[in-house]
């Protein structure tokens, strides 16, 4: 049997070509010289590596933060019974009603809430060209303007904000900014009922640029059945385009932690108003805020 299995294996060679696949050759010598060498073109990127790491550390580009270089987690609370319970109040009142008004009104198809979002944007430039004026910020100024004419012609109302398309970016500001701008501190904290966190500079802020609004009453807006309206759609659209929700941080000092994060993005707004150089450590023992 075996010799038949020769002679069938032969006549099939003998109708193909036989090929032999060669070996390269075993050169050991050489092989360790290579290893030898790669190992050494390692071992020096790996101190190369290590000296440049070392350079920045001497240099002081990876120095550790101290406890000096992060802000104070105090803020300035005095009225903090009373804002504790508005911020619970505001708490149930978004449960209950607003967070699924909002819900429903998201359920809108996208154009119509994006119209009502530009509209109301459109909206606020009057009472921003006011304050940039205050702020004798000329130049930003002109900007609302713009964007004002622009939208309220080409932009059917605002409905649709085609200055951007001019690179007419919005920047809107609003008393606030101006008594900022002005030298005035944001003040003690403060959590308004149905509106949230704020200043007591916000507080005056936001009651004055309503004043402002009125007394333009752009399209007679601000006067009659329409002005309810408006003061009920807008609320609506602003908290349908926010992610915020009460209690969802999972932790048991949401309230401190809204409040120091509320309040140092003022003050860094603040910074950046006044064009000033990052701040310096705060005494722990002064009031954010003061």
């Amino acid at each position: 049997m075996f010799a038949g299995v020769v002679v069938v294996a032969l006549c099939g060679c003998s109708s193909q070509s036989l090929s032999i696949r060669r070996l390269p050759d075993e050169t050991p010598a050489a092989d360790n010289a290579a290893a030898i060498r790669q190992a050494a073109e390692l071992a020096a990127a790996a101190k190369q590596a290590s000296e440049h790491q070392a350079a920045e550390d001497a240099s002081g580009a990876l120095t550790p933060l101290t406890a000096a270089d992060a802000p104070s987690m105090y803020t300035y609370d005095p009225w903090e019974r009373v804002n504790r319970s508005f911020y619970r109040f505001n708490a149930r009142f978004d449960d209950a009603i607003f967070l699924p008004v909002a819900d429903a009104y998201n359920r809108l198809p996208s154009p119509i809430r994006a119209g009502v979002n530009n509209f109301f944007l459109n909206l606020s430039e009057p009472r921003s060209i006011v304050n940039y004026a205050l702020q004798l910020r000329p130049l930003s100024g002109l900007r609302s303007v713009g964007r004002f004419v622009i939208n309220s012609t080409l932009g059917i109302g605002g409905l649709f904000d085609v200055a951007a398309r001019f690179k007419l970016g919005s920047d809107l500001t609003g008393f606030s900014a101006t008594l900022s701008r002005w030298g005035m501190h944001p003040g003690p904290y403060l959590v308004i009922p149905l509106l949230g966190p704020a200043t007591l500079r916000d507080g005056v802020g936001l009651l004055t640029d309503y004043g402002v609004s009125y007394e333009i009453n752009v399209a007679d807006l601000y006067r009659g059945d329409q002005a309810w309206a408006l003061g009920v759609l807008d609320p609506i659209n602003q908290r349908a385009n926010s992610d915020f929700r009460y209690y969802s941080s999972g932790s048991p000092f949401e309230y401190e932690m809204i409040r120091f994060l509320y309040v140092h993005r003022e003050l860094i707004e603040d910074e950046a108003l006044h064009a000033k150089a990052p701040r310096k450590a705060r005494d722990p023992d002064t009031p954010a805020g003061r």
